[in-house]
């Protein structure tokens, strides 16, 4: 589990936006401290960022740049395919599709409320159990959205295989629709300028009176949970919070639950973990994601998973100049194996069985007991690219080891049946690893083979021997100033000890290279396909790589830099683009 590396939720967060049309941001509904105290979840989207600053950012305005029109385009064409897959739902057109997208001009706010346990039911001896709880709630400010959003509405429901069961009810003196279908019932009502949506009537309810300004109870902002928190929130263009320990419930009625899985969740101990929180936001021409997992770092929690962190990992002597791309991270391999144990093995666990059994048989596999075997390695993983047109066969994988005698030893028993071929050159031993072969379109065997490169610190991999050879057969200068200055910048950002960092220079990038790379592999990919839908959508993508212009992403794209760490009060991730 690494939060270091660039998360796609930053993408995802962000292309929402840059669908939107230039406008100024609206007051989100239900913020924190309008809500419920026991909130267990919420996501506020705060609406389209105001024109200047999505003209001044360099990844919104990289979208806005009439080169990527052809990019932009595609996209609406997948997904119109996909919407149209359906022969008995109503095809989506082009117009339908740029209309709805708009409806992300405005806020909105999903969150999560779990039932108050006063009102929990108890099913009766001999009857069945009561039905699961739905603590979802969705608000939408529908300002000058009103009519788009009813047509869209009824454009879903016509769609519905099932006709649902539709009846008219008042909740907090509203006029709300109720509707009825086998999956579940959904409360929709039309209050003010807000849209509102909940799956349990108690919730409806109690939303509406909060929109209302007739709240009851506590507030969110008010708890320890969003004051520890708070600091990661903004009102940027997203944000997120998450109460950890409640996801058992979230995932089911944990009151039920078969002693079993209640012994799996106490001795995972999600307790340690409070808080999952962080925002999206536009700061100048910089997109950044921040976040975190609060709670006890003390040994014996589920924070064992990550590593102390280094403020000088072995691998960072590997970058050079011509670094296009470089990605590390150190995870705690040794917390992992305790923290499986614990819970697998856990007492009224009915998996603890099958667990010692399958270790006991990775041991013999290996012909050493597992924590010696993770004692090998440090716990640094990672990456490392050198080519501008980001060729695979350039591509490294590194992990750190301790002992290389020890570790060349229980890799030779690993791939006892794949090792081809071992050599030693000074203080590296290179080894060649069969992939096992195939037969070629004349018949003729093809073999695929993977190189090592075992080195006193690090365990290197490539597609291509002289990949490792050429990358080892370079000096490797000491020290900080060895690295590119705008990856020392970059790095500089962060705090002294990280366990994890990732630097993109994108400005390195030969992006027409790359765009033939890229097209050179899609092709291949569609001819190889077994799956027509899936080679269409290949020469589709194809086609409209074709029309862009390359050098559009060099225009506007400079770099992404992430890093994480650990402290006293959690994890912690910090991501930029720009």
């Amino acid at each position: 589990m690494c939060l270091r590396r660039f998360s796609p939720l930053l993408f995802l967060f962000v292309l929402i936006a840059f669908a939107l049309p230039e406008a100024a941001a609206p007051q989100s509904p239900l913020e924190a401290a309008q809500l419920p105290a026991r909130t267990s979840f919420y996501l506020v989207w705060h609406g389209s960022p105001a024109g200047d600053l999505r003209k001044s950012n360099a990844l919104m305005s990289l979208w806005d740049d009439p080169d990527l029109a052809p990019m932009r385009a595609a996209m609406v064409d997948a997904i119109m395919s996909d919407a149209n897959k359906q022969k008995d739902k109503p095809g989506v057109t082009r117009e339908e599709l740029v209309q709805v997208a708009t409806l992300l001009d405005n806020p909105f706010t999903l969150g999560y409320l779990p039932r108050r346990e006063a009102a929990a039911p108890r099913a009766a001896a001999g009857k069945a159990a009561a039905p699961a709880w739905n603590g979802m709630f969705f608000v939408y400010d529908r300002t000058g959205k009103e009519e788009l959003l009813s047509k869209t509405v009824l454009r879903m429901r016509s769609g519905d295989k099932e006709i649902p069961k539709l009846s008219e009810v008042t909740v907090a003196g509203v006029k709300a629709l109720k509707i009825e279908k086998k999956s579940g019932t959904t409360y929709w009502a039309e209050s003010g300028k807000y849209m509102v949506a909940a799956g349990e009537p108690s919730i409806f309810e109690e939303v509406l009176n909060r929109l209302a300004g007739k709240s009851t109870g506590g507030s969110l902002a008010d708890t320890e949970a969003y004051k520890e928190a708070k600091p990661l929130l903004s009102s940027g263009l997203l944000e997120f919070f998450l109460r950890v320990p409640q996801i058992k419930d979230m995932a089911g009625d944990s009151s039920s639950s078969p002693p079993e899985l209640k012994a799996l969740w106490n001795n995972l101990k999600l307790e340690s973990m409070h808080v999952f929180a962080g925002h999206v936001s536009l700061e100048g021409a910089r997109t950044r994601l921040q976040g975190g997992i609060l709670g006890d770092t003390a040994e014996g929690s589920l924070f064992d998973i990550w590593a102390v962190g280094q403020n000088q990992p072995v691998s960072l002597s590997y970058v050079t100049p011509e670094t296009v791309y470089y990605n590390e991270s150190q995870i705690n391999l040794m917390g992992i194996y305790n923290t499986l144990k614990r819970v697998l093995t856990s007492q009224g666990s009915n998996i603890a069985p099958m667990a010692k059994t399958m270790e006991n048989a990775a041991q013999t596999r290996i012909g050493m007991p597992l924590p010696d075997a993770l004692a090998l390695t440090t716990g640094e993983f990672g990456t490392l690219q050198t080519s501008p047109a980001l060729d695979p066969d350039k591509k490294i994988f590194f992990a750190g080891i301790r002992n290389k005698p020890d570790s060349l030893k229980l890799i030779r028993t690993i791939l006892s049946d794949r090792l081809t071929s071992e050599r030693n050159e000074g203080n590296v031993s290179y080894l060649k690893i069969s992939l096992k072969g195939n037969q070629g379109a004349t018949g003729v065997a093809q073999w695929k083979f993977y190189h090592l490169a075992v080195t006193p610190e690090l365990l290197l991999g490539a597609s291509k021997s002289e990949t490792l050879r050429g990358m080892l057969s370079q000096p490797r200068p000491a020290g900080a100033n060895s690295l590119p200055a705008n990856m020392t910048a970059a790095r500089a950002q962060f705090p002294e000890k990280l366990t994890g960092f990732s630097y993109y220079d994108l400005q390195k990038l030969d992006w027409a290279a790359l765009q033939q790379n890229w097209k050179v592999q899609m092709t291949k990919a569609a001819a190889e396909s077994q799956n027509s839908d899936a080679a269409q959508k290949t020469k589709a993508m194809t086609d409209w790589m074709n029309g862009i212009n390359p050098g559009v992403f060099a225009r506007h794209l400079h770099s992404m830099t992430g890093a994480s760490w650990k402290d006293a009060s959690g994890v912690h991730f910090d991501e930029w683009l720009d």
